[in-house]
């Protein structure tokens, strides 16, 4: 008699579990695909030309980062919810994740919504993040031009990893007439004054980070305003890259979808006063990105055509340049699951720095100052 009784136990356990859960939602992105990409390497010192590299092999997340996530909310009355987000990147060509060398987290917040917007804690994306996907050709993809200029050049105004803030607090407004406004801030939470790592002139707002966005999408028009600031960055001796100077990002961006085709445009600025590199901003550097593009339905897929500059306007070095262009074609298999193929090519020039798209040769090898490098992707995309 026992013996039937608990399996009866654990089904209603289960059932109980399940009831709970509800309003909560697995939800990921499975993107892998083949690379082949290739550049001609350059000695920075000596300016000589060196061997041409090559990488040819399987990429994770050419056009989406692969991620497993849940989310959810509990609603509490009076129009009030409770929402969370825990989101984890994978990478699955070289099968990290889940029980492989942990997890990496893209998001991780929980927060309350009702009618005044939500409010939410934890790692969370700043305005670029969005504001950048919402305005680029190739879809804010490891091959869009915009992402890989915007993330060699150390931008936080960029679809990758320096738009996601950590111990930060967000305002998110509901859209009001298609106006939508957001705000964040990341606490830098430097060590106290006294402690070993610190120095004397450590304060609570050093390290922080402050991002301001204003969108507006309405029919076949979505507008972007973002400033986004890294405040009084300050490293350690003996090799200070921060003393105690902001760096400051504006952005501007717009699309237009006349239905037969769809135009993009963005512009954006960064200034680094500071006397070394911030998170890979170039110091006493002010740097400008701007980008233009079309995309057009072809066949049951879209077309994406991209085209983008990066200027850097440096104090005490040459100024330099880099440009490129890329195209995109993604066709649909279902809801959930697409193909696509794309290519970039990218040029830099002797005093700028090296850029290449993001996915050849897993991040590196690829681009250098003086030299052009072009890659060719094409893979398999699937959401659940």
């Amino acid at each position: 008699m026992n013996k039937k009784l608990i399996p009866l136990a654990v089904a209603s356990l289960t059932a109980g579990v399940a009831g709970a859960q509800t309003n909560v939602t697995v939800y990921g992105i499975a993107d892998l695909g083949y690379v082949y990409s290739q550049g001609k390497s350059r000695d920075p010192v000596t300016n000589i030309r060196g061997t041409t590299n090559k990488f040819s092999g399987i990429a994770n997340g050419i056009t989406a980062g692969n991620r497993l996530g849940f989310k959810g909310e509990e609603a509490l009355g009076n129009g009030l919810k409770a929402v969370f987000t825990l989101e984890y990147g994978l990478n699955l060509d070289t099968n990290q994740g889940i029980g492989t060398g942990g997890l990496n987290a893209r998001q991780q917040y929980v927060g309350l919504a009702g009618k005044f917007g939500t409010v939410a804690l934890g790692r969370q994306y700043a305005p670029g993040f969005n504001a950048t996907a919402n305005n680029d050709a190739l879809e804010a993809t490891d091959m869009s031009i915009q992402s890989s200029l915007s993330v060699y050049a150390g931008n936080s105004i960029t679809p990758n990893s320096y738009a996601r803030y950590n111990n930060a607090i967000s305002y998110t407004s509901n859209a009001m007439s298609g106006v939508t406004v957001s705000a964040i801030y990341g606490f830098g939470e430097k060590s106290p004054v006294g402690s070993y790592y610190s120095k004397a002139n450590d304060n609570i707002w050093d390290g922080g980070k402050i991002g301001l966005g204003l969108n507006y999408a309405n029919g076949p028009i979505n507008l972007d305003a973002v400033f986004q600031s890294r405040q009084n960055v300050v490293t350690a001796f003996p090799n200070p890259a921060g003393m105690g100077k902001d760096v400051n990002e504006w952005y501007l961006g717009g699309s237009w979808d006349f239905k037969v085709v769809k135009a993009y445009a963005s512009y954006q600025t960064l200034n680094n006063k500071n006397s070394g590199d911030v998170d890979g901003a170039a110091g006493k550097t002010k740097n400008n990105i701007w980008t233009v593009g079309l995309s057009a339905p072809i066949g049951a897929g879209t077309l994406g055509l991209s085209y983008g500059k990066l200027s850097l306007d440096r104090k005490n070095l040459a100024d330099g340049d880099s440009w490129g262009w890329g195209t995109m074609y993604t066709y649909p298999l279902s809801k959930r699951t697409a193909l696509y193929a794309a290519y970039t090519y990218i040029d830099n020039d002797r005093n700028s720095i090296g850029v290449q798209t993001q996915v050849a040769a897993d991040g590196g090898g690829m681009g250098f100052a003086g030299e052009s490098n072009h890659t060719f992707g094409t893979g398999i995309r699937h959401s659940f």
